[in-house]
């Protein structure tokens, strides 16, 4: 009985071992897939548009989206020629492959592009998707459908604006990263590690764009020169659609109203009283909002709390270690911070764009009143234009650096 009983475990056993031996049944050895690493996508010209294959329809015998057709370009990974140590002499040859295609759609000129590359393409590994200034302002519910609905796609990749044509970011070739699409991705990521820009990814985006009470926002990016890129400010969007962007000081000034505590960048602040100026730099903010009914209409008020540094000042006349002087100093920088709050606020206001995340404010703080008189996204937009703000800010600078005089 007990042998019965045995042969029976064993078989079972057999049964369970048998599948875990199989190995990667389905496995592909990375020479043999195409893997995207960055993506850039912009308007199509006219002449690029009659360069159209008929692979994913017959020209004028079906139909096509209504949408202008698009230009997608892709930085695609060749085997065997990514760096993995440190570069040796006359190593000339491109790590990556820069392709060009267009489409009705982003998924058409996906097509077109898995046409014109031998191996079948991979996405798991892509970081970086850039949108032109053009594509961002016509809408980016276009592209949503297809990223979306794509398993490949990771959720951390990088979503950002340009102010040229996306292409170019495609082909340029920086000093500090032998892989282009690397060096755009490592830069985006770590632009919120030093306070220069707040956490920003497609899974992000998507988030806030399906949000009832928040407009998205995304990097926007400038060339200077062949190879260097500058972070020129931030796109805000109106739904799906980018609506303005801000300048570089400004997105300092938007990261403390949403409450995000590190600071990096600085601002020159004129001394009262003297024909000086010191160079005031945010080290952390500490942000709290409240929001209430103000006869009947939405008013929100905002208290900032500045810790700060002077990292450097004009003239030696300027003695820092007289606590007059930097009380001064305090009460104007916190002066020129306030009105710069209320003049992005106003600016978001005129185009509907609640990038700062209020309406959701309202939806978790007064319930009965966004139910009764917002309810959707579309009647928060009328709403958020008459919102009133009180904006309060107290500077602290707690250090002046090791020499004062």
């Amino acid at each position: 009985m007990w042998q019965k009983h045995r042969k029976i475990r064993v078989v079972i056993l057999l049964y369970i071992v048998i599948p875990l031996l199989s190995g990667c049944w389905d496995s592909k050895e990375i020479e043999q897939r195409a893997t995207v690493l960055a993506i850039g996508v912009d308007i199509a010209s006219e002449k690029e548009r009659k360069k159209e294959d008929e692979i994913s329809h017959l020209s004028e015998k079906f139909p096509i989206p209504d949408e202008e057709m698009i230009k997608v370009t892709a930085q695609i990974a060749v085997p065997g020629r990514i760096p993995l140590g440190p570069q040796q002499p006359g190593g000339s040859v491109k790590p990556v492959l820069v392709v060009e295609v267009v489409g009705h759609t982003f998924q058409d000129a996906m097509l077109s592009l898995q046409q014109e590359v031998a191996d079948e393409l991979f996405l798991g590994h892509l970081r970086i998707i850039v949108l032109s200034q053009d594509i961002a302002r016509s809408g980016t519910i276009r592209f949503n459908d297809f990223l979306r609905r794509n398993p490949e796609i990771r959720r951390t990749a990088s979503l950002v604006v340009s102010k040229e044509s996306a292409a170019k970011y495609m082909k340029i070739t920086p000093e500090l990263e032998r892989i282009p699409s690397l060096y755009l991705a490592d830069m985006v990521d770590n632009l919120s590690a030093i306070g220069k820009f707040p956490p920003s990814f497609i899974g992000l985006f998507w988030t806030i764009y399906s949000s009832k009470g928040q407009d998205p926002y995304l990097p926007y990016l400038k060339l200077k020169g062949k190879s260097t890129i500058q972070l020129n400010g931030l796109a805000y969007f109106h739904h799906d659609k980018m609506v303005g962007k801000t300048s570089p000081l400004e997105i300092g000034v938007f990261m403390a109203v949403r409450g995000i505590g590190r600071g990096g960048y600085g601002a020159f602040v004129e001394v009262p009283g003297k024909d000086e100026t010191v160079l005031v730099r945010a080290v952390s903010r500490n942000t709290r909002t409240k929001v209430t009914l103000k006869n009947g209409k939405p008013h929100v008020s905002i208290k900032i709390q500045y810790e700060s540094e002077i990292d450097e000042k004009e003239s030696a006349n300027i003695r820092l270690s007289d606590s007059a002087i930097l009380k001064k100093i305090e009460k104007e920088s916190s002066k020129n911070t306030k009105k710069s709050i209320e003049k992005l606020i106003a600016k978001t206001q005129k185009t509907k764009s609640d990038i700062f995340g209020f309406g959701e404010h309202f939806r978790a703080k007064l319930p009965q009143y966004w139910n009764k008189n917002v309810k959707t996204k579309d009647k928060w937009d009328e709403v958020y234009m008459n919102v009133t703000f009180d904006v309060k800010v107290d500077t602290h600078i707690h250090r002046v650096g090791m020499k004062s005089k």
